[in-house]
């Protein structure tokens, strides 16, 4: 298993960041041990002094495929849920100043949170999603599918270009605006549409 990031998918993120807007989507790799265990607490690492949370769609991989179209890319999954992509910012930040790689922030152990998956209903346009993410019960961020720079499918099918995907495999779809920071003792609870799908502890 392994979990495939997209990086940059919403304008307002990118805005709120001082990014460009990307000419193709921008993709990094989380290990296997990024994964954090459903019902286990995020323990702050001691290696970054700003850790944010990026709420995402997050769709599993249901089958094994390589360079296929994005006509084809609805038939590699069927679930779907949020996560969160915890990330070091200020080791990012020192990693992009100096034009190095962004693992050691991004693909930390137990830098993914994923929630409850939920079967995408047949005929349902993936497009036509939204999800959110509570704060100690204040929404910080909400997010839209229909507002993605790429759509789904041609995310997906844009990875396979690069990398075989295989049964389980998970796909960060990138965070809406509205990023910011969490401290020891917060509670983040993310929600598929009005539904609660996971919920995280900070200690």
């Amino acid at each position: 298993m392994k979990i495939i990031c997209v990086g940059r998918n919403y304008a307002e993120h990118a805005k709120e960041l001082g990014n460009d807007l990307p000419e193709a989507p921008v993709l990094f790799m989380k290990a296997k041990n990024a994964l954090l265990q459903a019902g286990r607490a995020f323990y702050y690492p001691d290696f970054s002094k700003d850790i944010h949370y990026e709420a995402e769609l997050v769709v599993k991989i249901c089958k094994n495929g390589k360079h296929f179209t994005e006509k084809f890319a609805r038939n590699y999954y069927k679930e779907i849920t949020v996560g969160i992509d915890f990330t070091a910012r200020d080791l990012q930040q020192e990693q992009k100043k100096k034009g190095l790689p962004w693992e050691i922030a991004k693909a930390f152990d137990d830098s993914a949170v994923v929630g409850e998956f939920a079967m995408l209903p047949e005929g349902k346009d993936i497009q036509d999603v939204r999800f959110s993410l509570k704060k100690n019960e204040d929404i910080v961020q909400q997010g839209y599918t229909g507002d993605m720079l790429r759509k789904v499918d041609a995310l997906i099918a844009y990875i396979s270009t690069f990398f075989s995907l295989n049964t389980g495999d998970l796909v960060f779809t990138g965070t809406p605006a509205g990023v910011g920071p969490v401290a020891i003792g917060d509670t983040l609870e993310a929600f598929l549409e009005q539904e609660s799908v996971l919920k995280c502890q900070v200690k």
